[in-house]
């Protein structure tokens, strides 16, 4: 469908006006929360939006239209998928907003299904989980479809992202499959659940993308969305997704006859269920389980925004039936949205250490779930312009997942909108706040950077990726040196290893640590310094440092995109870091394996004028920056194959066995495709393994791996 235009929510007082007023608010919202996968409101407000319809339909009987979103479930299709049709209806829920509302669904069903003390209807009491709906059919209980919700009736087939999912069953266990008609599902059957992304693997996804420049998920149901609903399945392969499975289409196949018992069976046939279930029998204890949920929810690993109570019995459940829109015999408790009002006094900048300008909102303190705050990062400046947030405004805020910080956006009722209007629109800065130096910006990015390679702001990241094993290798150089040392005064850029610090500096570092017990010299409290042993084991390896070679000073000096394979390639091809520095942007580009968005960053870092000098200062103090040809002695006999290590190996580091390969002719890449011809998995080896099962991809272990070294044949008939 066409995207709907933004409508303004003008709180018309005639009934007909309103109606017609918040059907068009819902239709919009709804839009930008399925389609798009970025809403502009909260959960909270669109249930308000919803309930205020839904009261005023049942008073205005004669305003009622079946278009209205009150009589259909929430969702819509994309044109990227297939099509495909639900066994049954996905019906939407019901919400009661408070314990008020919960308490006359309870008495109204007890009621319908003549509920006695001494015969009390049991409920089935369940988390709702913040993500996307997932419909799954199987087939003589192997897995041959997967869609998402859609419009109910019609969803999006995902098949292949659900395919990457590693807790969605490819085959049902034999001990769910005995506990179905026939001992198999005849024809199909359809179980239903939610797809979400644990809190640690949100956080994670959000450092990434903006690192890399990127804009972030809002939250954790919009990053499972977006993640599942990808056109790539490789992309939803790295994103995290769990789910949680809870509903059938049809339980008329099962030898079960409850939803607690229905539960049990999911369970048994490998379907991940969530623990957090319980089989009540009164209001007080429906009471005592959504109380209990809400005080706790803040430990789970993954989001609710309430509790579904179901009529337990499904004989009950279809007694009860359904209304248009959703099950008579089901309701969701809906939390309490935990948002605070405040002032934002300020919106700074912060650099980050690969350079990415991030503003960040500066606001008086509120408590909010359970700890205060008092800022938020803003990402970038388009996060900035859609939630139209300015100095001075009166601000919502919440946490996104119930840990991050977030802005929801400005308060714009009554005289808070005029003054929001007269105040002038932030701006990102044209300079580095850190440094002065001019800041850049991507056409295909919507991060804003900083690219001096003295940022103070970013040295001690810098400075310690430099001394790291895979690029100069400085041994006994750890993070914790290097912020001291940048702490001091002593570090501000690379080149100050070899042409500022001294050994007597080094010792003279303060560790940050004390004496603890008091001594002839030391009294307790007396700083430990590093000490004239440490110092000169570490400058000596600072002098050797100098020799590592143009391919480790290229990786070493973090440019953008130039990873150690990347600096090898150019090392090996310009010879020097001179003939880099000259080269053009398509001079660059030719180099295979890189192409034209490295060209450019590699063209953007020596365009500015500090880092030249930093690297002339490395020259003058006798850094290698020309890459050593050598006559390759072995026969190139893996020319043409393309190898992926993954994992932790026992006789080697990924590096040495990786030079140890490309010294025979092959190529070591860091991703897995269809052109990759072997991946080599050691211990704990992740989602590269999981990404080579999952294209076919031949694997081997160590031991494979050290014939192919030490004969320098690849394995017959692998390949």
């Amino acid at each position: 469908m066409p995207e709907p235009e933004r409508p303004a929510d003008t709180r018309a007082t005639e009934p007909a006006a309103r109606v017609s007023e918040l059907r068009r608010l819902l239709d919009y919202h709804a839009y930008r929360y399925y389609a798009l996968d970025d809403p502009e409101i909260t959960d909270a407000q669109f249930d308000l939006y919803l309930q205020e319809l839904i009261a005023l339909e049942a008073s205005h009987p004669e305003l009622d239209d079946p278009a209205s979103y009150t009589h259909r479930v929430g969702g819509y299709l994309s044109r990227q998928f297939e099509e495909v049709t639900h066994a049954r209806r996905m019906y939407s829920m019901d919400d009661a907003m408070n314990f008020a509302e919960l308490d006359e669904w309870l008495a109204r069903t007890d009621e319908a299904l003549g509920a006695s003390e001494a015969n009390p209807v049991a409920y089935t009491c369940e988390l709702k989980i913040d993500g996307l709906g997932v419909a799954l059919t199987y087939r003589d209980g192997r897995l041959v479809r997967a869609a998402t919700r859609g419009n109910g009736t019609t969803g999006e087939d995902v098949t292949a992202n659900a395919l990457t999912i590693s807790d969605i069953p490819r085959s049902l266990a034999r001990a769910g499959l005995e506990r179905v008609a026939g001992g198999g599902f005849g024809s199909s059957i359809e179980v239903r659940g939610e797809v979400y992304m644990p809190k640690r693997s949100f956080v994670r996804l959000n450092e990434e993308r903006d690192g890399a420049g990127q804009s972030v998920f809002a939250n954790p149901r919009n990053a499972a969305a977006g993640s599942f609903r990808q056109k790539d399945p490789t992309v939803t392969a790295h994103r995290d997704l769990e789910t949680f499975i809870y509903a059938v289409a049809d339980e008329e196949p099962l030898a079960v006859s409850s939803q607690w018992e229905f539960l049990q069976w999911l369970g048994s046939c490998g379907f991940h269920v969530n623990p957090n279930a319980s089989r009540c029998t009164s209001a007080a204890a429906v009471h005592e389980f959504c109380e209990q949920a809400l005080a706790h929810r803040g430990e789970l690993d993954y989001d609710i925004d309430g509790v579904v109570v179901k009529v337990d019995s499904f004989a009950s459940q279809a007694a009860l039936g359904f209304t248009a829109r959703a099950p008579r015999w089901a309701i969701a408790f809906k939390f309490p949205p935990e948002e605070k009002s405040t002032i934002l006094r300020e919106i700074r900048v912060q650099v980050g250490r690969t350079g990415v300008l991030t503003p960040v909102a500066e606001f008086d303190p509120v408590t909010v779930a359970g700890s205060t705050i008092a800022r938020a990062t803003l990402h970038n400046i388009d996060e900035v312009r859609r939630k139209d947030v300015r100095e001075g405004d009166a601000i919502v805020v919440h946490k996104a997942g119930d840990v991050i910080p977030e802005v929801v956006g400005p308060l714009l009722e009554g005289d808070l909108a005029a003054a929001h209007a007269a105040r002038p629109l932030w701006n990102m800065p044209q300079t580095c706040p850190s440094c002065g130096s001019p800041v850049v910006h991507e056409d295909d990015e919507v991060a804003w950077r900083c690219v001096s390679i003295d940022c103070r702001a970013q040295a001690s990241e810098r400075l310690i990726h430099w001394g790291s094993r895979a690029a100069m290798d400085i041994d006994g150089l750890g993070d914790e040196i290097v912020n001291r040392m940048v702490d001091q005064g002593l570090l501000t850029d690379v080149a100050d290893f070899y042409d500022k610090v001294t050994a007597e500096d080094l010792a003279a570092v303060d560790t940050g640590r004390t004496y603890a017990t008091s001594t002839k010299d030391h009294l307790e409290g007396d700083p430990i310094l590093m000490g004239a042993t440490i110092a000169t084991k570490i400058m000596a390896q600072v002098e050797a440092s100098k020799q590592r070679g143009l391919a480790r000073v290229l990786f070493g000096l973090g440019i953008r995109h130039v990873g150690a394979n990347v600096a090898e390639q150019l090392a090996n091809h310009f010879g020097s870091i001179d003939a880099l520095a000259s080269a053009s942007v398509d001079d660059i580009a030719a180099v295979d394996g890189v192409g034209p968005k490295i060209a450019a960053s590699v063209l953007e870092f020596f365009s500015v004028e500090k880092n030249r000098a930093v690297v002339a200062r490395l020259k003058e103090a006798g850094v290698v920056l020309e890459q050593e040809r050598v006559a390759n002695e072995r026969e190139q006999t893996l020319e043409g194959l393309t190898f992926v290590l993954t994992g932790t190996l026992e006789k080697y580091s990924r590096t040495e066995a990786g030079n140890q390969l490309k010294a025979l002719g092959a190529k070591v890449s860091g991703s897995v495709s269809k052109k990759t011809s072997y991946v080599v998995a050691g211990a704990a080896a992740g989602s590269k393994l999981t990404k080579a099962e999952q294209l076919g991809v031949t694997v081997l272990d160590e031991a494979a791996l050290d014939r192919i070294l030490e004969t320098g044949q690849a394995p017959q008939g692998e390949e």
